[in-house]
């Protein structure tokens, strides 16, 4: 991938937390901490759901996806951010910074519609419940998941090659902690109008037609739920929906607050902050909402663990015995 301008940086310096000079190592012991939390909750989950089989239907299946995608979105950009506040260098190359943004959108996207899946999931398994099994069958599970990576590659794809394109004077420096489209755009030399009309209306309609069909799904639960003349059945049923919606208001949220408005109200120190929530807060709070409030990952992540320290303390007399 090469600038659009031959005469362009060969790299670009990310100054997101630059201001912070002086907390650089209490910056980097935080994000660090919230990091490994977001990876081995993440993996925990997506382990549970492989070793136990209890946890082996379609609304664990998509948990285990979501769990993958969060353990590579907050991949994308936590490593480098650690590296530069750890060393100071906060250089990134063309080529890396356009490969950062790639799969920071491909991961992003990919939750916006991998929750889309999952409304489409509880839908089901609340307003005709006696076809779930038919309905949500593996072949159609697998064709979801599938269609959820193919549509985040082509729209990152779309943006990346948007962007690269454009022609960026001198040695940039970037406003951010990593190489997002809105901050690359505010440092371009081009005329960048119209990828903003690209990125705000392509950007929309992909970000927002996930979310109205979230949504809608939720109003026709909604209805269902209402019309129950059980209260355990309605309790039940807003048990097994309460997580996934506090996972959507909390991606959605901040996903709307940075993209879906005018560049020209984007404010550097706001936007880096509200960055932080969705890329590496969101995936760190996720297990634990999926975990505390679903008594089934509960008891498997229990049982697991404890098998594994069963398994470990047998190995241990052996050796001493042996």
């Amino acid at each position: 991938m090469a600038p659009g301008n031959q005469s362009g940086p060969s790299e670009f310096l990310l100054l997101g937390f630059s201001i912070f000079h002086h907390q650089q190592m209490v910056l980097f012991t935080i994000f660090l901490v919230m990091y490994t939390m977001a990876v081995v909750g993440n993996f925990s989950i997506m382990t549970t759901i492989w070793l136990d089989p209890r946890l082996h239907s379609p609304m664990y299946f998509f948990l285990g996806n979501l769990s993958l995608i969060d353990t590579c979105f907050t991949s994308v950009t936590m490593p480098k951010l650690l590296f530069t506040l750890l060393t100071g260098d906060a250089s990134i190359s063309f080529t890396g910074c356009f490969c950062q943004m790639f799969f920071f959108v491909l991961f992003g996207e990919n939750e916006a519609f991998l929750l889309a899946v999952m409304a489409y999931d509880r839908y089901v398994a609340i307003c005709v419940p006696l076809r779930y099994a038919e309905l949500m069958n593996q072949r159609l599970c697998a064709a979801l998941v599938a269609s959820s990576w193919s549509a985040a590659f082509l729209h990152s794809l779309l943006h990346t090659v948007n962007t690269s394109h454009l022609s960026y004077c001198g040695r940039q420096r970037i406003h951010h902690f990593f190489c997002d489209v809105t901050a690359l755009l505010k440092i371009s030399c081009s005329d960048t109008s119209a990828s903003e009309l690209v990125i705000f209306t392509e950007g929309s309609l992909v970000v927002m037609g996930p979310f109205l069909f979230i949504l809608s799904s939720y109003v026709a639960i909604l209805v269902v739920i209402l019309k129950m003349h059980s209260a355990e059945g309605r309790k039940k049923a807003f048990s097994t929906c309460s997580s996934h919606l506090t996972v959507v208001t909390l991606f959605y949220g901040t996903i709307m607050f940075i993209y879906i408005r005018p560049s020209s109200s984007y404010s550097d120190n706001y936007d880096g902050i509200v960055s932080v929530v969705y890329s590496v807060v969101t995936p760190m709070l996720n297990p634990f909402i999926y975990s505390l409030r679903n008594t089934e990952v509960k008891g498997a992540l229990r049982k697991v663990m404890l098998e594994k320290i069963f398994s470990q303390g047998r190995r241990r007399l052996t050796n001493c015995f042996s």
